[in-house]
């Protein structure tokens, strides 16, 4: 019997086609890993692109107060306002370096009216509290703040906080909250830094590390799956051919002998090795 006639007969071709079903799922998840490779790799390059990019006033960086380029993530912008302290707000479950903790918002009313929110940095879980033990005041009277921007959060349905806090830096659900003036919803903005300087303040963001992760070698990984899925299936195919042939025919399947060194040869090897 030949290979390809075996490889036609029922069960086999339901063995194909399960290897089949196989390979398209490793492809699907090498090119999803892929795709989250070339994310990434755009969030690095932005961050390269824009950390240390000049300054800029926010109407030329946010010209639409409700959507922030994406381009544009992490662009300093310089801003001059009052900080609204009556309204400030703790981001809920922001861990740093192993550490919960908070982000502090406190909302910046800008000399044109509009409201700005800044996030002034993380500050950990309180020793006896869900809270911070103490909140640093931001600068009174009229400040100047340096602040990178970023894209606000998706709301997260079903997490709730208790009065004063929130689960996610979700701008519109900010706006709700702000009383004072009307918020800009299309960025918020990680504090830089802020004149005059207080005595102390949350710690601040720092630059992203330019990691791309597993996300390639994973890639690859599930090719390979792929790829091993036909070279099992050939292998089965192929040993089930040798049994029916070998019933056929009556001559056993060949079996390959280990080869073992004698004790002679293996002495004279050490003999020869001195």
């Amino acid at each position: 019997m030949s290979i390809l006639s075996l490889a036609l007969q029922r069960r086999w071709l339901g063995w194909l086609g399960l290897t089949t079903l196989f390979a398209v799922v490793c492809v699907g998840l090498a090119q999803w890993q892929w795709q989250r490779r070339v994310e990434t790799v755009a969030e690095i390059r932005v961050v390269a692109q824009n950390w240390d990019a000049a300054p800029v006033a926010l109407s030329e960086a946010l010209p639409d107060i409700e959507a922030l380029d994406p381009e544009l993530e992490w662009q300093p912008v310089e801003l001059a306002g009052k900080y609204l302290v009556d309204e400030q707000l703790l981001v809920r479950a922001r861990p740093l370096n192993g550490r919960p903790g908070f982000e502090v918002l406190t909302p910046l009313m800008l000399d044109d009216g509009s409201v700005f929110v800044v996030d002034r940095g993380w500050l950990p879980v309180g020793s006896a509290q869900d809270s911070p033990d103490v909140v640093p005041a931001p600068p009174s009277g009229r400040v100047e703040v340096l602040v990178r921007l970023k894209p606000g959060e998706p709301e997260l349905r079903g997490r709730g906080a208790p009065e004063g806090q929130i689960a996610t830096i979700n701008l519109p659900d900010v706006a709700e909250r702000v009383e004072a003036g009307a918020v800009v919803t299309g960025a918020y903005g990680l504090l830089d830094s802020e004149s005059p300087e207080p005595g102390t303040r949350p710690v601040t963001a720092t630059r992203p590390v330019p990691d791309e992760g597993p996300h390639l070698s994973y890639t690859f990984q599930w090719y390979v799956f792929a790829l091993m899925g036909f070279i099992g299936y050939g292998w089965a195919l192929r040993k089930e051919r040798q049994r029916i042939v070998s019933e056929e025919t009556g001559v056993p399947i060949p079996v390959r002998a280990r080869t073992r060194a004698s004790d002679a040869d293996e002495e004279d090897a050490l003999l020869e090795r001195r």
